[in-house]
Parts: structure tokens; sequence; C-alpha cells
């Protein structure tokens, strides 16, 4: 039976490595996808999408999310992980105290993960970017509102140990290996 397995996290905590860790040790991977659509925007002259229109950016991202909830849905594969899921969207939305229509809730119950992932804000590995430009201090705050919002929706976290990326890659396998 197919498993689909979401990590989730504030930015820079090591999410997006481990994805491409688990790619490269040959599991179906679903990747983050709002980076395409700030660096489409950026190329169409507008800096940070999601700061200057929320909702367009949001109504992209849950598209795109729900693509790839679907593409995974008919894969044969019995594991798929995805790097972030579509609860973040309202909580990103949540967290800037943005208004936004009933949908983007309806979707994240409508299409559920089989086990969610956390991994929290971790001082030493974070960084900015081009297209991550939320502070520490924020991301800890980014953080709260993700587990509020996956909680929301009766999720259980499981929080991935600081460690390297094999090893917190490995604690992922482990867990599922032991306990789905």
């Amino acid at each position: 039976m197919q498993k689909k397995i979401v990590l989730i996290g504030a930015p820079g905590t090591g999410k997006s490595s481990v994805l491409k860790h688990l790619k490269s040790s040959g599991f179906y991977c679903m990747e983050e996808i709002s980076r395409e659509i700030t660096i489409r925007a950026q190329e169409e002259g507008i800096e940070q999408l999601f700061l200057i229109e929320p909702i367009l950016f949001s109504k992209l991202l849950l598209k795109g999310r729900e693509d790839q909830y679907l593409k995974a849905s008919k894969s044969s594969n019995n594991l798929i992980f995805f790097d972030r899921g579509l609860p973040d969207i309202h909580a990103y939305l949540d967290y800037t105290k943005e208004k936004y229509p009933s949908y983007f809730k309806k979707s994240s119950k409508k299409n559920r993960y089989d086990y969610v992932f956390i991994f929290k804000p971790w001082k030493e590995i974070f960084i900015t970017d081009s297209e991550r430009y939320e502070s520490f201090k924020e991301a800890t705050i980014i953080d709260m509102y993700l587990e509020k919002s996956y909680e929301d929706l009766n999720y259980s976290l499981i929080e991935v140990p600081f460690d390297t990326i094999e090893n917190r890659s490995n604690f992922i396998l482990n867990w599922l290996k032991i306990n789905a």
C-alpha cells in the first residue's frame, strides 16, 4: 500500500537536503516548488512574489502541490516523499496574517499524508539566499505556525533529530521500517 510522507519545517532546516539524499538513494520524491515559482517571478521582475502578492503566490503553489499529490497517487511507488505539503500553504498565510479562501484548507483536508516528519529550526545550518529571505527568528515563528497547521488537521508530527543529512535520512527510513 502506498504511503505519502511529507517533510516539513521552517526555512533552512535541512528538509530539501534530506529529500535530495533520499532521491539519490532511489526513492520517489516530490521536490519543493515554491523556489520555482519565486524564480519565475524574479525573471519577470518581481523580487519576492509571496511578499507582494501572497494570495497569487499561494494559488500557484496550491495548484503545483495538488498536481504533485495527484501525480504521486497515480504512481506505483510504495513510498513517496514530499518536500512540504499542502498545509504549509495556509500555515505561511496564517503567519503573515493574510486572509485566504477556504479552499486552501479544504484541499489540505482532502489530500492527506500518511506521515509527517518535522525538521526544527537549527541555527548552525541556517542560511538565507535569493529565494529564502526569512531571518532565523522568523523561521522559529514559522515553525510554530507549521506545527499548528498540521496538528489542527490531526496529524502526529515526528521530529527529525539534528544530525548529518545521511543520519537524518536513515532516521526517517528506520522509523518507517519500524512503525509503518
